[in-house]
């Protein structure tokens, strides 16, 4: 037996959790392995990848990953994980890994799979290794514009006060939770509060943002500001877009997809985990005049 590429512990982990108990991520690794791979040779099970982590694990990890993209399974409570109604669907009707793949990971079996394989072999391993990266980063962001709609509406609030004080604008202020008349922090533009920009954050889960929601945040701007950011984790519609473009505010509108790309940029709600180190022969060291 060989360790189980990633896809092939949807079945295992699906199984362990199929009793519909909240378990941790840890346990949930140490059950999976322990019922499915502890009869491997010792040597794969302590098999360890380029940043020292376990390799079993670290597949186990990516498999209830993509689960959970799939909506198979959820995390209930920070480092918990659920089976889902769909996840205990598959299990019950004993869905197949091949059908279970294509579900979860659509482009893991591709329709012209020659093709991919083509693309593969044409590729460097710098494409390779960018292309798992760029992978990394777009899981990445999918997790963590679901959290930012799971928090309660003051936290996302706060969340995005941080980040701009994080992309170099200067103090904030929270407004009164009661009577924000329509704002929900104020930043100043520079470290020195030269200039103060106006925040309103919206917490939608599929909700656009409307028209009347700019209007409203153009009417709650006084007038020691022109400037304001409306950030959501949605989108904004056609006619909220163009209200905002023809104010006479400046106001600048931030969706989920940039909200989570600036958090990424900007170590807000991430964390680094793994640093990877690429070495190439040093061409200068064997023709320098020492040797």
């Amino acid at each position: 037996m060989e360790l189980p590429k990633f896809n092939e512990t949807f079945i295992p982990i699906l199984d362990i959790l199929s009793d519909g108990n909240i378990i941790t991520g840890r346990e949930l690794i140490r059950r999976v392995e322990e019922k499915f791979y502890s009869n491997l040779p010792e040597e794969q099970l302590q098999a360890l990848t380029k940043s020292g982590e376990r390799l079993i694990e670290n597949r186990i990890a990516w498999g209830k990953s993509y689960l959970k993209k799939g909506g198979l399974v959820h995390y209930p409570t920070r480092g918990h994980v659920q089976i889902t109604e769909k996840g205990s669907k598959a299990k019950l009707e004993n869905v197949n890994l091949q059908d279970l793949s294509s579900d979860v990971i659509t482009f893991y079996e591709p329709e012209n799979p020659s093709s991919l394989t083509q693309q593969i072999s044409n590729s460097s391993p710098q494409d390779l290794i960018d292309t798992g990266f760029k992978s990394i980063e777009s899981d990445v962001k999918h997790e963590l514009l679901a959290k930012l709609k799971e928090v309660c509406p003051y936290s996302f609030e706060k969340i995005i006060l941080i980040l701009l004080n994080k992309m170099g604008y200067g103090d904030f202020i929270e407004t009164s939770k009661s009577r924000d008349g329509g704002i929900d922090g104020i930043i100043n533009e520079d470290q020195l509060g030269l200039e103060k920009i106006y925040i309103q954050a919206k917490r939608y889960s599929e909700n656009k943002v409307r028209e009347t929601d700019i209007r409203n945040f153009i009417g709650a701007m006084s007038g020691d500001t022109r400037k304001g950011i409306f950030v959501t984790t949605s989108s904004f519609d056609e006619n909220a877009q163009r209200k905002a473009k023809e104010a006479h505010h400046t106001i600048i509108l931030v969706d989920g997809v940039k909200l989570v790309e600036l958090m990424h940029k900007f170590g807000v709600g991430v964390q680094v985990k793994n640093v990877y180190e690429v070495k190439v022969v040093d061409h200068e060291f064997f023709e320098s005049e020492e040797l």
